[in-house]
């Protein structure tokens, strides 16, 4: 495990951790054990840690016996690692609600209730869309007053739903993003944080999963002109940190104002 740090010398910001795992396939208990691991060396040490998509089991179809309630074991490990850390966390795993299973982005942090997002667009050529039900509503929410919006891998090579316009400060891809289409993740993640005028953070897995499926990671976060602040290594298990300041971020806004000049449009359900 290793892992990158970059300061940043702005007053108002937040520091931020992406999480690059080897995920063992379906088997929660022992990627849980793993992360927790990793992630206690960052107890008191950043803001806000990101998971990628599945972080839990990898991107298994098997809803029947991985899919877990809102309040279940998954929920409660990530409130126990958040609160002996005193960070957010964030991540997405499989959610049933009734007789619907959702791929679901949760994060939660000390003392505070959860925020969910459930991804939007199920990757049909993976038969994605067979078992999950596709979300409906975007996510906006404030964290140490930086405004939020998450998305789950796919969703990002659809740019209108992740348009915004002045609303976010920082865009968060959760992914299980293959190495066969990892031009595209980096060129797609670097365009969002250019038309959003915003910060843009990506947490991809590295390995191999139990479809044959192989993951560079990639995992990187980007500011708003589009230029990569820190990286992770290639098929390496590790996180990342930085810095993001909300100050370089207004002023860079103030000077370049091309959100102003943006279309207005509607996102139909």
């Amino acid at each position: 495990m290793q892992g990158h740090a970059i300061a940043c010398p702005y007053c108002h910001k937040m520091r931020l951790s992406v999480v690059q795992p080897y995920p063992e396939w379906e088997n929660k208990s022992a990627n849980l054990n793993k992360l927790g691991n990793l992630l206690s060396s960052l107890n008191g040490k950043t803001d806000l840690v990101i998971l990628p998509e599945m972080f839990n089991t990898g991107f298994s179809m098997r809803t029947d016996i991985l899919s877990e309630s809102q309040d279940g074991d998954t929920f409660l490990w990530m409130k126990e690692v958040s609160e002996k850390g005193d960070f957010g966390l964030c991540g997405s795993y499989l959610v049933s609600e009734g007789t619907m299973v959702f791929n679901q982005w949760v994060f939660v942090a000390p003392g505070e209730e959860k925020s969910i997002y459930n991804k939007r667009h199920p990757f049909s050529m993976g038969g994605e869309d067979q078992f999950i039900t596709p979300g409906k509503e975007k996510l906006v929410f404030s964290f140490k007053g930086v405004r939020i919006s998450p998305y789950i891998c796919y969703d990002l090579r659809f740019p209108v739903w992740s348009r915004h316009k002045n609303e976010i400060d920082l865009m968060i891809y959760a992914a299980n993003w293959p190495c066969a289409r990892k031009n595209v993740w980096n060129i797609l993640l670097r365009a969002r944080a250019i038309e959003n005028q915003c910060y843009v953070a990506g947490s991809n897995r590295i390995g191999t999963d139990g479809n044959g499926i192989s993951y560079c990671g990639d995992s990187m976060i980007i500011d708003p002109r589009g230029e990569v602040i820190v990286s992770a290594d290639h098929d390496i298990e590790q996180y990342i940190t930085t810095d993001i300041s909300m100050n370089e971020l207004s002023d860079f806004r103030k000077k370049f104002p091309v959100l102003n000049d943006a279309d207005s449009f509607t996102i139909q359900p």
